[in-house]
């Protein structure tokens, strides 16, 4: 006897894949992060053509697409961050089958050129296409002060 059984778009909110990509971001993190760990841990949660937009004053600012673009970008996110602590999340809308998610997320982070500690929030609107992250929007509430905690200030030899 056969079941058809509905597709992972079909039983997985789009709030259920942001948590489980989140969850494998800890993991992917606690091996050791970007140059360490594979970024195959995160990969099957992103399309194959996501496109991530991050605020272009950031240090890691610009359009990151694909999966070597996300690749690409949490080895930027390294470089930038000694630590980057996800302390609070909040669903704020979640999407049924597929839409999108919008999350505050409550940070607190130490920059790595400089060693300044910041607390800030991200919202972020993400959007799930098929069972896979598609599309990921973050705003930030002050991009000039990361800039600045990012700011390697040493002068050049």
């Amino acid at each position: 006897m056969t079941t058809n059984s509905p597709s992972p778009s079909e039983t997985i909110t789009p709030a259920a894949v942001l948590r489980g990509m989140y969850a494998a971001e800890a993991r992917y993190l606690a091996a050791g992060g970007p140059g360490k760990a594979s970024f195959d841990l995160l990969a099957p949660f992103f399309a194959a053509d996501v496109v991530l937009h991050q605020a272009s004053a950031l240090p890691y600012g610009g359009t990151w697409e694909g999966h070597a673009g996300m690749a690409a970008f949490f080895d930027a996110m390294s470089r930038a961050w000694e630590s980057f602590d996800m302390l609070e999340q909040e669903f704020l809308a979640e999407g049924e089958a597929g839409g999108t998610v919008v999350v505050l997320t409550q940070v607190r982070a130490r920059a790595r050129a400089t060693g300044r500690e910041l607390d800030f929030p991200i919202l972020q609107t993400v959007t799930v296409e098929n069972g896979r992250i598609a599309e990921v929007r973050p705003f930030y509430w002050d991009t000039a002060a990361i800039a600045e905690a990012c700011a390697d200030r040493t002068p050049a030899a």
